[in-house]
């Protein structure tokens, strides 16, 4: 398996824990807002294969608690349940990151117990899915059917939404905390506007706003937080 980037140490991907980050590429998503634009098509060469990632975990044993697959979307890679098996059998606790495109492959992951913790992106209300992900339309039944699985087998997961001021109001939310009703997590991320962004003029709410959009999904969620203020 190809991977195209890996952060040594981050505390931030892995809620709790401290982990290194794997950087995968290829998406079906075009999100206008995508920090990661250079891991969309694969294109740049690959930084390692899974044999160096594992190498590297070896020396890293009782240094990290975890591994956070992201991307890209990592569910692309047909490689990736077995790295993340051989992974947790080294005693790393595994944590995937997806856009719930891909609810197959979730399956196999949730029911193989290969993640420990799975945070899926919500792009936006059902009826601004779509333009939310840069594309015309958007198969809504694969990201119902990875709701679901998360809700009844992930042993820890989160939902989270990049909140622009450009592509979310307060009708995103009420639509958003319904279709996630009775969710564990559910995280909205102020937008942070980066090199790699492929359109420019985006921003986030501020924090005033962001609460606001945190209030309308509270009384569908259990944990309703904000993150990047």
């Amino acid at each position: 398996m190809e991977i195209h980037g890996l952060q040594k140490l981050t505390l931030l991907d892995y809620p709790g824990h401290t982990a290194c980050t794997v950087f995968l590429a290829g998406c079906d998503l075009r999100c206008p807002y995508c920090h990661n634009t250079g891991l969309l098509d694969a294109s740049a060469p690959p930084l390692m294969d899974d044999r160096k990632l594992i190498s590297f975990l070896q020396k890293r044993k009782g240094l990290l608690d975890g591994v956070a697959f992201t991307g890209g979307e990592p569910l692309l890679h047909r490689d990736l349940p077995a790295v993340m098996e051989e992974i947790r059998r080294m005693g790393f606790l595994v944590k995937l990151d997806t856009n719930g495109m891909h609810p197959k492959a979730l399956k196999t992951v949730l029911e193989g117990g290969l993640a420990d913790y799975v945070a899926m992106d919500i792009k936006n209300s059902r009826d601004q899915y779509a333009a939310a992900s840069g594309l015309d339309t958007v198969d809504l039944e694969r990201i119902d059917q990875s709701i679901s699985q998360l809700m009844d087998r992930a042993p820890d997961y989160e939902f989270r939404t990049t909140v622009l001021e450009q592509l979310h109001n307060e009708d995103s939310f009420r639509a958003i905390g319904p279709w996630i009703r009775g969710a564990k997590h559910y995280f909205l991320q102020a937008f942070t506007d980066r090199d790699s962004v492929p359109f420019r003029g985006f921003s986030a709410p501020n924090a005033e706003q962001m609460e606001k959009y945190a209030s309308i999904v509270r009384p569908f969620v259990g944990d309703v937080s904000l993150r990047g203020l």
